[in-house]
């Protein structure tokens, strides 16, 4: 493979809208139905229908949290427009209160999608001022890109640093900014009272990690992610990501264990002169593939390809990142 095809199939593969674009287009939202998890007294997780969306075959979109009480009612995430109608029965079924806030965990269109919805219901929409900049950039097309809602922007933003705190319901919510991980723009949201931290995308536990680079997410960045969340996570605290199943922060252990060992072996590969192609060819995922640590799923059923994880890990040693 040539310099410039390389480059060409470096972007396509690790190119987080190419592939979101491409994940998309096989969902059957009218099969999608909302199912609501109690994990605290006042707090509810909303996931969708399995086999319906091609990306996420273990629930359709990203997962859903809904803080209610007589404050009014705190979300976190807000899936996809299709189905605003389905996710407002599900909260109506838990809370006839106001939503007052809707906070978003990164940029992927499963999580923010919704959010004119929710904006002209009143919330408040909240995110990293990345994660803002990012929805409000037009994609580069060749023919104008369809007018978007600009209610689906956060209207009150924030960059890394100390937590962003809201007080409602007998609980402290906290937004905890999270270095260039999955995205640029990523929020772990904590739950301080019920325990529970949901941590968005840049842990999942099927197939390999995807960090989407195009969206300012980093390999070093989602490493320190994982670390960050084993240090505020104690030891009884659930672990909440956007997909698959809830975890405590010794699953995390194996699941950065293998991305620091793909990471080794990739860099002795590019010291050795060695090329992308040879690199894949190289399978240097092999230990894992059969079932990535803490998976649900063979890493080839579900979730980012073993090539594609490695085509990134390549890309990020290559600049240096």
């Amino acid at each position: 493979m040539n310099r410039s095809k390389q480059l060409v199939f470096v972007l396509f593969v690790a190119s987080g809208i190419t592939a979101s674009a491409w994940a998309q287009s096989g969902i059957q939202y009218d099969k999608i139905e909302i199912k609501i998890d109690k994990v605290s007294p006042n707090l509810y997780m909303l996931s969708g229908s399995e086999g319906v969306d091609p990306g996420h075959p273990d629930g359709a979109g990203g997962r859903i949290g809904v803080l209610g009480g007589p404050d009014g009612i705190v979300m976190v995430d807000s899936q996809y427009l299709q189905i605003g109608d389905k996710v407002l029965a599900a909260i109506r079924r838990i809370d006839a209160g106001p939503i007052r806030f809707l906070v978003n965990t990164h940029i992927h269109g499963d999580h923010p999608a919704g959010n004119g919805t929710w904006a002209k219901l009143g919330a408040v929409l909240l995110g990293r001022e990345e994660l803002r900049e990012g929805m409000a950039r037009q994609p580069a097309a060749t023919a104008p890109a369809p007018a978007r809602d600009p209610a689906r922007l956060p209207v009150v933003t924030y960059g890394m640093g100390d937590p962003v705190r809201l007080r409602m319901n007998g609980e402290t919510v906290e937004l905890i900014p999270v270095r260039a991980a999955h995205t640029g723009g990523d929020t772990m949201v904590r739950f301080v009272n019920a325990d529970v931290i949901m941590i968005g995308d840049f842990y999942r536990n099927f197939g390999y990690p995807f960090i989407d680079t195009n969206n300012g997410g980093s390999l070093k960045g989602a490493l320190e992610g994982l670390e960050l969340t084993m240090k505020i996570a104690g030891p009884n605290t659930r672990l909440v990501p956007g997909h698959g199943t809830y975890i405590n922060r010794t699953d995390i252990i194996p699941y950065r264990d293998m991305i620091l060992a793909i990471q080794t072996k990739v860099q002795q590969l590019i010291a050795q002169g060695k090329t992308l192609q040879e690199v894949l060819t190289a399978k240097v995922t092999t230990p894992y593939d059969t079932k990535v640590p803490g998976g649900l799923l063979p890493a080839g059923a579900a979730g980012t390809s073993a090539d594609r994880f490695v085509t990134m890990v390549y890309s990020q040693l290559k600049s240096g990142q």
